[in-house]
């Protein structure tokens, strides 16, 4: 797949790995699972262009550190990332695949498990 690291988007595979191990004690695993989704249907070279630009668009916004509702307001803080997943979600449903909820599943358990700070291979560009 082409350079997944978009100019004035704020995406990148490293990125989006460190920003989910800083939120797994702070919002819930759907949220991480559905980032996650996102992320290997991004990986995937059945995407279109136009749904990986959605989806780089969905987790960029994750990404970056200024948003509508700063991260750090308990309870609400990650509410507007939530909405920008959903709706990402929602958009490129239809070239989601069972393979990418399932490697979903398998870094979900590495977010959890693994308490090492190196971004997995499968992060690294």
């Amino acid at each position: 797949m082409a350079d997944d690291s978009k100019k004035g988007s704020g995406y990148s595979s490293a990125a989006l790995w460190h920003k989910l191990r800083g939120m797994v004690m702070k919002v819930g695993r759907k949220t991480l699972f559905s980032s996650l989704v996102l992320f290997n249907c991004l990986k995937d070279p059945d995407t279109p262009a136009w749904a990986r630009g959605v989806i780089v668009g969905a987790l960029g916004y994750l990404i970056l550190p200024t948003d509508l509702i700063p991260d750090l307001l308990p309870g609400a803080g990650y509410g507007d990332d939530w909405s920008a997943i959903l709706a990402a979600l929602a958009t490129v449903g239809a070239y989601i695949k069972e393979a990418h909820k399932a490697r979903a599943n398998e870094q979900l358990g590495k977010l959890f498990r693994d308490q090492s700070r190196s971004t997995p291979a499968d992060f690294v560009e």
